[in-house]
């Protein structure tokens, strides 16, 4: 039976049969998952690792996760670790301390997406480290970030310090600048303290588009700031150097504000009108002012 959980289009099937064997299987598949050799095709392995969950068998996957793993092929590196993933993901349904601090070594080893959600579950400030380090690793970075979201305030101060590093530490490693576009993400949805805020108000002159494009939607959605003014000024100047997505985020948030903001467009428009129709035709920033005016006037019935 284990073997049929090669089989490409049956494979599937065995599952229920397996766990309906109860610990009598283990034995068996522990061997295969721990004795069995990588694969590009790594979907049977990954089925023995769900009936193994699904028998409670948590030390054969502790074990199997702790397992160091030489393997030079990328192909079959890119397999195991889908097999690792779904091993770490499955050891969610034990929140023990011997789960936490099994999967905080395995991430301090390496970064694994699978780990680093399931280590975020448990909302514990000691893995924030972690989770700050897998921002810049393109894998894990999704996982990072809900992670940090989850521990909420608790994680507000290491992620603050992530965008206050040196720029020139930025310039040397692209990895602190991915890190740091990560942290401000995670902040935009967070309630910032007053000492926080000053941190990201010093992003808006921050030499990265996406940094400071974000600290500019977050400075002009919080009600009453008082530096509103500035972050639209800086939306509105970064035009003509944003990619389609910023260029997107841009207009978003100018269109969400735009009873604010109304006043500064149309001046903005007025002024780059006057500088001649061939000058207009190739003003980006004009062109993307007007598309808004225009679907501002839209929104409102076309009455403004």
């Amino acid at each position: 039976m284990i073997r049929e959980l090669e089989d490409l289009h049956d494979g599937e099937d065995i599952v229920p049969t397996l766990v309906s064997l109860g610990e009598l299987a283990i034995p068996r598949l522990k061997k295969y998952l721990l004795e069995g050799s990588p694969s590009h095709i790594y979907q049977p392995r990954q089925r023995a690792v769900r009936v193994l969950a699904k028998l409670g068998a948590k030390a054969v996957l502790l074990e199997y996760l702790a397992m160091p793993k030489e393997i030079g092929d990328p192909v079959l590196q890119f397999g195991e670790e889908a097999v690792e993933n779904t091993a770490a993901r499955a050891l969610a349904h034990w929140r023990t301390e011997e789960v936490f601090q099994s999967l905080l070594k395995i991430a301090g080893a390496r970064n694994l997406p699978g780990v680093i959600e399931t280590l975020g579950l448990f909302r514990r400030p000691e893995a924030v480290p972690l989770f700050i380090g897998a921002l810049q690793d393109d894998m894990c970075n999704a996982a990072a970030e809900k992670a940090l979201r989850l521990l909420g305030r608790r994680a507000r101060p290491a992620l603050v310090e992530a965008l206050s590093r040196n720029m020139r530490e930025a310039d040397e490693d692209p990895g602190v600048l991915v890190r740091r576009r990560s942290a401000i993400r995670v902040l935009s949805t967070a309630r910032l303290s007053g000492r926080e805020w000053m941190t990201v108000r010093g992003l808006l002159d921050d030499r990265d588009i996406e940094i400071s494009v974000t600290a500019a939607k977050m400075t002009l959605n919080t009600p009453g700031g008082q530096d509103k003014s500035v972050a639209l000024r800086k939306l509105i100047e970064a035009i003509p150097q944003a990619d389609w997505f910023i260029q997107a985020e841009i207009e978003n948030a100018i269109l969400k504000q735009y009873d604010f903001a109304r006043d500064a467009v149309d001046k903005e428009i007025a002024e780059r009108s006057d500088a001649g129709e061939e000058n207009a035709r190739e003003d980006r920033t004009l062109r993307t002012l007007l598309y808004l005016k225009k679907k501002a006037q839209e929104r409102r019935g076309g009455s403004s």
